[in-house]
């Protein structure tokens, strides 16, 4: 957080350092996290609880996990494909493939707009 000083009138920046006092009053008069956490551990356990089994992991904070976590756990729709090899390489650049899989990639539908065939892109051509 950036606040320019230099724009601030005298009474305005009286303000900012007021609330800025509070605030330190406040966070002051806060009981360490190391402490709360302490509490909730021993609490859980007097339950006969674990923290794992009560927000998922140790040391992480369920908020830190975000979307990934939850994304991880959720089960995918449909069925699952294995790794295919390249089937097409694009013979201006050959570091673009295809597995022939999905959607064309734009190199190969632009070649085949332009009239060219499928089969000429073929990595292995069978003669």
């Amino acid at each position: 957080m950036s606040i320019d000083l230099r724009g601030l009138s005298a009474k305005e920046l009286g303000t900012l350092i007021e609330k800025a006092r509070q605030q330190q009053t406040k966070l002051a008069k806060r009981t360490p996290i190391a402490a709360i956490r302490s509490r909730i551990t021993k609490f859980a356990k007097a339950e006969g609880y674990t923290i794992e089994e009560l927000f998922g992991t140790a040391g992480k904070a369920p908020a830190a996990r975000g979307r990934k976590a939850a994304a991880k756990s959720a089960p995918r729709a449909g069925r699952k494909l294995g790794k295919v090899a390249p089937k097409y390489r694009n013979p201006a650049n050959p570091k673009e493939t295809w597995t022939g899989r999905g959607k064309q990639p734009r190199w190969l539908a632009a070649h085949t707009a332009k009239g060219k065939k499928l089969e000429d892109f073929l990595i292995n051509k069978k003669k």
